[in-house]
């Protein structure tokens, strides 16, 4: 369903398993910028009066998924550490080119996002069949379900505003193809997408 390329490693559940605080600040901090990308959509392109609204309602989402995840955090009687650079979406985000038309770019930051989801959703599925601590896989297969839902919405989106269908599609395989390349590197930490 997600179309991804190349799956995680389920190994890599091992590596987060050893520093379950370590992902949680990551993912507590994906939750942030989850909502801040929302924003930033709102900001960008505020003459699209339903992506607008959807938005808003994603920003809320967003947040109150931060909340949960800060929670569990302070549940544990420890303190959201500081955030660290995400590698994944800083070379996720450098496939398409900078500048184009206003909807070239809304597009390329839809797919951009549409992958991000698609990939926390890929991450949160293995977490919520593999992790030892049942309450926590619990909390990660009811967000596993709403990263599907972020994920079908931003390509909707990219899909409805692009030029053509058959050009978005074309541009998500080609993206799908990059994520994978990107990925052999990664699965390697603690972190949502590393």
């Amino acid at each position: 369903m997600l179309g991804l390329k190349l799956p995680t490693d389920p190994r890599w559940v091992n590596i987060v398993e050893k520093n379950i605080e370590e992902i949680l600040t990551d993912h507590a901090y994906c939750e942030q910028k989850a909502a801040s990308t929302a924003i930033s959509l709102i900001v960008s392109f505020p003459e699209y009066t339903d992506l607008v609204q959807d938005m808003i309602a994603l920003v809320e989402e967003e947040m109150s998924h931060f909340k949960m995840v800060h929670d569990l955090i302070l549940e544990r009687g420890w303190v959201m550490g500081r955030d660290r650079k995400d590698h994944y979406v800083s070379k996720l985000t450098q496939f398409f080119p900078k500048g184009g038309s206003r909807t070239t770019q809304l597009i390329h930051r839809l797919l951009y996002a549409a992958l991000i989801e698609a990939r926390s959703c890929e991450r949160f599925r293995l977490l919520s069949e593999e992790l030892q601590d049942k309450k926590l896989a619990r909390f990660y297969r009811k967000l596993m379900i709403s990263e599907a839902n972020h994920y079908t919405l931003f390509l909707g989106y990219a899909r409805k505003y692009g030029d053509s269908v058959e050009e978005v599609n074309r541009k998500w395989q080609e993206l799908l193809n990059y994520e994978a390349d990107i990925m052999k590197d990664l699965g390697k930490e603690e972190t949502i997408h590393g």
